[in-house]
């Protein structure tokens, strides 16, 4: 006499028998549903529990078990696991939350001599301390159980990531001082009057520190098929570094540059001084520069009051040089013209760079600003 089964058929909706079968062919789901969902949908279809299990290749009792827990609680409420499963977890929320706590404290300030924690150091340090402040489940704790506590928390101790605090009280009004300067430029552009006959918008800053190294050795270069690339020894020769101060007309595109030694309040001044012959006596000069000393010295306040009226200097916030537009410019300097540049001397590296600048203004480039200019209502 055949077999008859006594238990009862399971009914699937049609949204229910969908919903199961999303779960049953996804990539993504955790295996456990994925194959109790299987199970479902082939009992629902008429199929025995010895032939899901030979074709799941698993055993009855699983299946079984997977059957009963749909009859009794739903089909959608078999796909996961009954509360209370599973080996109840050593360590308490409590003692985990101790561990967090102490990974957001230096080690400096607990006696150690290390700036940062390692997870070996902070294994160390909860072993040492964990039962008398009431968490002896630590007492065992090992480096890989404190990185996974710490990646459940979201905290990573052993790195660090930079701020920059907003130091300047006005730095929103600075801000949109620098910006309107921008919208006013984009506005004689799209009028066509970027002449500078009435006024000459200048984006200036100083790129110091640009060393002067020389070769002990010469440059080998490529070599198809055996040296890709150019071939240089390690050792060199400094002989010292070299200021650029840098002014970009953000009308005409035309770079304005001075390199020097040094960038005090003379080569600021020799700056200036070469702005005004190169503009007509009539335009009013406005440059956007930061707080440098330099710009604000008493030498250079003795220069601008020999020529009243010729300049605007607008200061850009203090942290705020990113609001620059010649920051990009010199980010492009870096690396092209200054990217593994070498000179036997000075005279020979400022020679190089002011040619650079000259074949720059061959075909200036008008650098634009578009960030925040939209949010400026314009009087």
């Amino acid at each position: 006499m055949p077999f008859r089964s006594t238990r009862a058929k399971l009914v699937l909706t049609p949204e229910v028998e969908s919903r199961l079968g999303t779960v049953a062919r996804s990539h993504s789901e955790p295996v456990q549903r994925v194959e109790r969902a299987s199970i479902l949908l082939a009992y629902a279809a008429g199929e025995s529990v010895s032939a899901i299990a030979r074709r799941l290749a698993t055993n009855r009792p699983k299946i079984e078990r997977c059957v009963d827990k749909a009859l009794q609680l739903g089909p959608l409420a078999a796909l996961e696991d009954l509360p209370g499963r599973g080996k109840p977890p050593a360590i308490t929320p409590e003692a985990r939350a101790w561990l967090v706590a102490l990974a957001c404290q230096k080690p400096k300030d607990l006696g150690y001599s290390a700036e940062l924690w390692t997870t070996r150091l902070l294994a160390f340090h909860v072993r040492q301390h964990c039962t008398a402040q009431g968490h002896p489940s630590l007492q065992r704790l090992a480096r890989g159980t404190v990185s996974k506590i710490l990646r459940h928390s979201q905290v990573r101790p052993h790195k660090i990531s930079y701020y920059l605090e907003r130091r300047d009280p006005d730095f929103e009004a600075k801000m949109a001082q620098v910006l309107y300067v921008y919208r006013e430029v984009q506005i004689l552009r799209e009028a066509g009057r970027a002449d500078a006959s009435q006024v000459a918008v200048l984006s200036y800053d100083e790129k110091p520190g640009i060393q002067v190294i020389e070769n002990t050795a010469l440059d080998l270069p490529p070599v198809p098929g055996r040296h890709p690339s150019v071939s240089r020894d390690h050792e060199y020769i400094r002989h010292g570094t070299l200021s650029l101060l840098a002014g970009i007309d953000l009308l005409t595109g035309h770079v304005h540059g001075l390199v020097a030694d040094r960038h005090r309040s003379r080569e600021f001044v020799e700056f200036l001084q070469g702005v005004d012959r190169f503009y007509p006596p009539s335009a009013t000069i406005r440059i956007i520069l930061d707080n440098h000393s330099a710009h604000l010295s008493k030498e250079t306040r003795g220069y601008l009051a020999t020529v009243p009226n010729r300049f605007d200097f607008v200061f850009t916030p203090k942290h705020g040089s990113w609001l620059n537009l010649v920051e990009t410019f010199f980010a492009k300097l870096a690396r092209t013209l200054l990217r593994g540049i070498r000179g036997a001397s000075k005279a020979e590296l400022r020679e190089r760079i002011e040619r650079h600048l000259q074949e720059l203004n061959q075909e200036p480039v008008v650098m634009k600003w578009t960030y925040g200019l939209d949010s400026l209502s314009v009087a």
